[in-house]
C-alpha cells in the first residue's frame, strides 16, 4: 500500500470515528442521561400506564443495543487505526495475504481478508 493510500484510509477511518463519536454522544446525551420519568415527560414518579412503562423499556433497551452496535464498531476502527500507524493495515490478520483495496473501500476498517471473513462467519477459521 502505498503513501497515498495509506492517508485516503487513514482520513477515512477518522472520519467514520468521529461520525461514531458524535452518535455515541448522542445517546449519551439525550437517551441514556434522562431517567424514566424524564422520558415518560411525566412529572409523577410513575408512568400513566404499565404499558407505557414497557414501551419506556423497549426503547431504552433498542438505544442501548445500537449503542452496543456502534461501540464495538469503535473499536474495530480504532484497532485499524492502530494497524495503519503499525504498517500492518490492509494485510489479514489471519493468513497474512493483502485486503483487496476494493474490500478496504467498503470496509475500511476490515481485518480479514474476504476468504478469512467467510471462513470465520462459518465457523472454520482457525480449525
Amino acid at each position: 500500500m502505498n503513501k497515498k493510500d495509506t492517508q485516503h484510509f487513514e482520513e477515512r477511518l477518522i472520519e467514520e470515528r468521529l461520525k461514531l463519536l458524535k452518535e455515541l454522544g448522542y445517546f449519551e446525551d439525550k437517551i441514556f442521561s434522562d431517567s424514566q420519568r424524564d422520558a415518560a415527560g411525566d412529572l409523577s414518579a410513575y408512568s400513566v400506564h404499565m404499558a407505557d412503562q414497557a414501551s419506556d423499556a423497549e426503547e431504552r433497551e433498542k438505544a442501548y443495543h445500537m449503542a452496543s452496535s456502534e461501540g464495538r464498531l469503535l473499536y474495530h476502527i480504532d484497532e485499524a487505526l492502530a494497524r495503519l500507524k503499525g504498517g500492518t493495515y490492509g494485510v489479514c490478520c489471519a493468513c497474512g495475504t493483502k485486503i483487496k483495496k476494493a474490500r478496504l473501500e467498503v470496509v475500511p476498517h476490515a481485518r480479514l481478508c474476504i476468504e478469512c471473513k467467510k471462513a470465520e462467519e462459518n465457523g472454520s477459521l482457525g480449525q
